[in-house]
């Protein structure tokens, strides 16, 4: 009795040894690089439960559309969909009306995309900062390696007091301020 126990351990055991030894089979699924382009980046998830990323904020703004059209134009879209944290100061369509006439039609031309990208990343800054950790005298770092300044005058908050934060909004990457303003950066020195 024992030796036949001890042959159906020793089966039982060859068997199982034998099973995790078999090749194991897998089905892989090719995908091209024109698959990968024509899904598109983060911007593209659907995702209809989730607080919206900075993109998706300034998409569902009607007062946004033309710095909606000028990301595009700068191909930045798919950089602020993605994690962040960033905080953006988001100039309405009236901000950049006030702009001299031609101006924002000339930054739209692609031989202009350098410089609508420069002036958009003046306007992004590698942080989540709600309006209440911005104070007076701040300076803050932005994307294109200049800096704004925040100045805070009767609870109003200006940068480079050309610009006033008229509402902040809070999104899954990081923060938006709606401006009144477009933010300038300063000449480069040549």
């Amino acid at each position: 009795m024992k030796n036949t126990s001890r042959l159906f351990l020793v089966i039982l055991c060859a068997g199982i040894v034998s099973c995790n030894n078999a090749p194991e089979t897998t089905t892989t699924k090719t995908v091209s690089a024109d698959t990968i382009s024509a899904s598109g980046g983060q911007e593209k998830v659907k995702d209809n439960e989730s607080e919206k990323d900075i993109v998706k904020v300034a998409v569902s703004s009607k007062d946004h559309t033309t710095l909606v059209a000028a990301l595009k134009q700068a191909d930045l879209v798919t950089s602020l969909s993605n994690a962040g944290p960033f905080t953006v100061f988001a100039p309405t369509n009236a901000a950049f009306d006030k702009l001299p006439a031609g101006t924002v039609d000339g930054l739209m031309k692609n031989e202009k995309k350098e410089d609508l990208q420069n002036i958009l990343q003046y306007h992004v800054t590698l942080s989540a900062l709600k309006a209440d950790a911005l104070h007076d005298g701040q300076v803050l770092g932005m994307v294109n390696g200049d800096n704004v300044t925040v100045t805070v005058k009767d609870g109003k908050i200006m940068l480079n007091n050309s610009a006033t934060i008229v509402a902040s909004i809070p999104a899954s990457n990081g923060m938006v301020h709606v401006i009144d303003g477009v933010l300038l950066p300063p000449e480069k020195k040549k």
